[in-house]
C-alpha cells in the first residue's frame, strides 16, 4: 500500500495536469449529468436507444481515423527535428484518415436506412444517421489537429479548449434533451463531438508551419505498411465490442423489452465511469513502463507489482460501488431504474477480471503480437455474444451481465496461458520503439 501511495504522489499527481487526465475528469462529470437528464426526461427506453447510437458512433469514429491517433503523437515526438520524415508521416496519416473518413461518411449517408434498422430496429431515426455522416469529417479533422498539438506538448491550450468544448457540449446536450426528449438526445450524441472543432481551428493557428508541410506528394506507402499492424489492432479493438454490445442490446429489446435493455445500458454506464479511472492510470504508468522493459523477468515483476499494489485498491473501490449501488442508482438515474441494482454483482466481478486481463494484454501492443491480439479480440467478441444470448434465454436480463462476467473470465484464462508461454520471452526493442 505504501508503494502505491508513493507512486500516486510521485507519478500520477505530478502528471495529473496531463491533458488526458484532466479531460477524463470533465468527461466523467459531464457523462454523469447527461445520464441523470436522460433518466429523468426520457427513461430506460431512451437509454437503450441512446446506448446503441453511442456504440455505433464509437465504432464509426474509431474507423474514421483508422486507428492512427497514437501514430501521429508518437511520430511527432520522434521526428520533431527531422522535417522531411515528419512531413512524410504527418502527410501519410492525414490523407489516410481523410480518404477513410470521406468514404465512411458517404457509406453511412447512403445506407442510413439499413444502419437505422440495425441501431433503432423498427423506429425511424434515419435523419440522425444522416447527421452523423455529415459531421463525421469534422470529428476526424478535429482528432488529427488534437494529435498534432498533443505531439508538440501543447497541453495547456488543449486543456483549456477541452474544458470549453466539454462545457459547450454538455449545455447543448441538456438543452436538446429538455426541449426534444429522445430526438434531442440522439442529435446531441452525434453533434457534440463536432463542437470541439475549436480544437482544430486553434491547432491550425498554433502550427501554421506544420500545416504547410502536409502534402499529398509526401504520402508514403511504406509508412502505411509500418503503421498497418497498429492501425488494424486499434480498429479491431474499437469496433468489435461496440458491435457485440449493439447485438446483445437488440436481443434484449426483442426478447425481453426495451425498458430492460435500458437497465442494462445504465449499469454499463456506471461501469464506464470507474473503468475510465483505471484506464487513465494504465495510460499514465503501465504503457510507459512497459516501453522500458526488455526481459521476461522484468515484465512479470511489473505485472505482479501492479496486481499487489493497484488491484487491491481497485477491489475496494468496486466493493464500495457495490455496497452503495442503491444510492448510486438513485443519484445517477431515477427511481424508475431500481431494477439496475440487481445487475451490479456480475458486472463488477466481470470488470475486475477485465482489468486483470488488460494489464497483461497491453503487452500485446508493446510487442506487436498482432495475431495474438486479433485472435483474443475475436474470441472475446464471439464468447461474449454466445454466452450472453444463452444466459439471457435462461436467466433473463441478469444473463446479460452474467455473459459479460463469463466472457472476461474466459479471456483472462486464455491470456494467462499466453502469459505463461515462451511467447513472453525477451522483448524486441525495435518493436517497442516503433510507432
Amino acid at each position: 500500500m505504501k508503494k502505491f501511495i508513493h507512486y500516486i504522489n510521485t507519478e500520477v499527481l505530478v502528471k495529473a495536469a496531463n491533458l488526458n487526465t484532466a479531460h477524463l475528469s470533465i468527461k466523467i462529470i459531464s457523462g454523469i449529468v447527461v445520464s441523470k437528464f436522460i433518466a429523468v426526461f426520457i427513461g430506460p427506453e431512451g437509454m437503450a436507444l441512446i446506448g446503441n447510437l453511442r456504440n455505433l458512433l464509437s465504432a464509426v469514429q474509431s474507423f474514421s481515423i483508422a486507428g492512427l491517433y497514437n501514430g501521429v503523437v508518437k511520430a511527432i515526438n520522434r521526428f520533431k527535428n527531422d522535417t522531411l520524415e515528419l512531413s512524410k508521416t504527418i502527410s501519410t496519416v492525414y490523407y489516410s484518415g481523410f480518404f477513410t473518413t470521406i468514404l465512411l461518411s458517404f457509406l453511412c449517408y447512403n445506407y442510413a436506412d439499413e444502419i437505422n434498422a440495425l441501431i433503432f430496429l423498427n423506429i425511424n431515426y434515419v435523419y440522425v444517421i444522416e447527421i452523423m455522416a455529415i459531421v463525421l469529417p469534422f470529428y476526424a479533422l478535429n482528432m488529427f489537429a488534437f494529435a498534432i498539438m498533443n505531439g508538440f506538448s501543447k497541453y495547456k491550450i488543449l486543456l483549456i479548449i477541452n474544458i470549453i468544448g466539454q462545457i459547450l457540449g454538455l449545455l447543448v446536450t441538456l438543452i436538446l434533451i429538455k426541449q426534444n426528449n429522445i430526438d434531442g438526445a440522439l442529435i446531441a450524441v452525434v453533434v457534440t463531438p463536432a463542437l470541439s472543432l475549436l480544437i482544430t481551428i486553434t491547432g491550425i493557428l498554433f502550427r501554421k508551419s506544420l500545416i504547410s508541410s502536409i502534402k499529398i506528394s509526401n504520402f508514403s506507402i511504406s509508412i502505411v505498411q509500418r503503421l498497418g499492424p497498429n492501425m488494424i489492432m486499434a480498429i479491431v479493438s474499437s469496433i468489435a465490442i461496440p458491435f457485440v454490445m449493439i447485438i446483445i442490446r437488440n436481443y434484449l429489446i426483442v426478447e425481453i423489452g426495451i425498458k430492460e435493455a435500458g437497465y442494462w445500458e445504465a449499469v454499463n454506464r456506471v461501469s464506464d465511469y470507474y473503468l475510465m479511472f483505471i484506464n487513465s492510470l494504465m495510460a499514465l504508468y503501465i504503457l510507459p513502463r512497459f516501453a522500458e522493459i526488455n526481459t521476461r523477468k522484468a515484465f512479470k515483476k511489473e505485472i505482479f507489482s501492479f496486481y499487489k499494489t493497484v488491484m487491491p485498491v481497485f477491489a475496494i473501490l468496486l466493493l464500495i460501488v457495490y455496497l452503495s449501488r442503491s444510492l448510486l442508482v438513485t443519484l445517477l438515474f431515477s427511481e424508475e431504474f431500481k431494477p439496475v441494482e440487481g445487475l451490479f454483482g456480475y458486472q463488477i466481478l466481470g470488470d475486475f477480471v477485465k482489468v486483470l486481463s488488460m494489464v497483461i494484454a497491453y503487452q500485446f501492443l508493446a510487442k506487436k503480437m498482432f495475431w495474438h491480439f486479433i485472435i483474443l479480440e475475436v474470441f472475446l467478441f464471439v464468447i461474449m455474444y454466445f454466452s450472453s444470448i444463452f444466459l439471457i434465454d435462461v436467466f433473463g436480463l441478469k444473463g446479460a451481465v452474467m455473459g459479460h462476467c463469463l466472457s472476461h473470465v474466459m479471456q483472462f484464462g486464455i491470456i494467462l496461458l499466453i502469459f505463461g508461454s515462451s511467447q513472453f520471452g525477451v522483448i524486441n526493442e525495435e518493436s517497442i520503439n516503433e510507432y
